[in-house]
């Protein structure tokens, strides 16, 4: 009984923080130069909250930080900031201007120059939003709540 009572419990946690992880929030590693100084703006690793509520309810916004599923290759995860929605006008850096589709949205790293984004493949749909980033935890030098800059939300036009 008692064998029984440990794979019991064992099962629930495990269960518990599947569930936890998959649809409230997880911690996240992010590493790379592509959203300094904004994040990875030191020599380590950033380890950030993210969570999932805000992308699952589609309650995102301009100048939000979310972690997707690379367009690109569907195994990584890559973070960028939403930089327009669906319906908005963006130039994309090689033909002019596009209109975002619908259920899609743009991506962009902050740091432009050293950044693989929307600019490289196209609009983002939001089906591979994982989660907002919302706080940083490590390093505890700059642990804190993420805020998205004001310019991001109201859509400039050409």
């Amino acid at each position: 009984m008692t064998l029984f009572r440990v794979l019991y419990g064992v099962t629930a946690a495990t269960s518990c923080l599947y569930v936890f992880g998959e649809y409230i929030a997880e911690f996240t590693m992010l590493v790379g130069p592509s959203m300094e100084p904004t994040l990875n703006n030191s020599s380590t690793e950033n380890i950030v909250v993210t969570e999932h509520v805000t992308s699952r309810l589609r309650t995102l916004r301009r100048g939000d930080i979310v972690v997707v599923r690379s367009p690109q290759d569907p195994r990584n995860l890559v973070c960028k900031r939403i930089t327009a929605m669906a319906g908005d006008l963006v130039d994309d850096g090689a033909s002019g201007y596009l209109k975002v589709p619908k259920g899609h949205i743009w991506l962009l790293g902050d740091n432009q120059e050293n950044s693989t984004d929307s600019r490289d493949y196209g609009p983002v749909p939001y089906g591979l939003v994982r989660g907002r980033v919302c706080y940083k935890v490590w390093p505890l030098s700059e642990f804190g709540k993420i805020k998205s800059p004001a310019i991001y939300e109201e859509q400039s036009l050409p």
